[in-house]
């Protein structure tokens, strides 16, 4: 589902280069659910906006659902976020001027056809925002702006979703909410998720989970890894 090949990162920093990412390869199948941690600093965002096609790589070759996403101009990048791609910010992102169910149905109108009126109020119930559809995101707390933030990332049905620091300015409750919402979606509806946290508990749930340091993957931790090793070491 994803594909990423030698990529780097670098940026102009007056006369110095800075080098996020150092060449990043990795493959991400269809259904899995990978947790890239790391320290602050170390490129987790850098390459997640990266995978998003938010960003543009120095270097290398991105490649999602089988489309290479490296070398498309913005017009071309923002088509295929819309059918391919749910993304949700830390910041939530939502348009302030936008009720809840305004702000969920926008990308169906925008990359859909048909009326996704039914959709988007079906994912703001199951989300547990019946009652506040037509609320603006000024009168929602924080863990309900996060989780119209997951019904407008679910509403066009995309194969993938990614999230950066999903629950992180959310209370406990709250993050535990939205990552169980996240997870449903990823076992249910077989969306491959990927997502940026600093959160081990959230870590722990993924069945993949990948540790950058210095722009660098320094480990990649595969479903069954352990069980693999043991069955090694018993043979021998």
């Amino acid at each position: 589902m994803i594909e990423v090949r030698n990529v780097k990162k670098s940026i102009q920093n007056g006369a110095r280069r800075v080098d996020i990412l150092k060449g990043i390869s990795l493959c991400i199948p269809a259904g899995q659910f990978v947790a890239i941690v790391g320290a602050s600093g170390s490129g987790k965002s850098t390459l997640l906006g990266l995978l998003a096609g938010l960003d543009t790589p120095t270097e290398g070759e991105i490649w999602l659902d089988g489309t290479p996403i490296h070398n498309l101009n913005e017009t071309a990048l923002a088509a295929v976020r819309g059918k391919k791609l749910g993304f949700v910010f830390q910041s939530y992102q939502l348009i302030q001027t936008l009720t809840a169910l305004e702000n969920v149905l926008l990308p169906y109108e925008l990359n859909a056809e048909g009326s996704g009126l039914a959709k988007a109020r079906g994912l703001l119930d199951a989300v547990g925002l019946h009652d506040r559809m037509e609320h603006y995101p000024i009168q929602l707390s924080g863990g309900e702006q996060q989780r119209v933030a997951l019904a407008r990332a679910f509403v066009v049905e995309p194969p993938i979703v990614m999230a950066d620091e999903p629950t992180g300015n959310l209370d406990s409750t709250n993050g535990k909410l939205v990552l169980d919402l996240l997870l449903e979606r990823n076992k249910t509806a077989k969306t491959t998720l990927v997502l940026v946290t600093h959160d081990p508990e959230v870590a722990s749930r993924a069945d993949r989970r990948i540790v950058l340091k210095d722009g660098m993957v320094v480990e990649d931790t595969l479903p069954g890894a352990e069980q693999v090793e043991a069955a090694s070491v018993e043979r021998v």
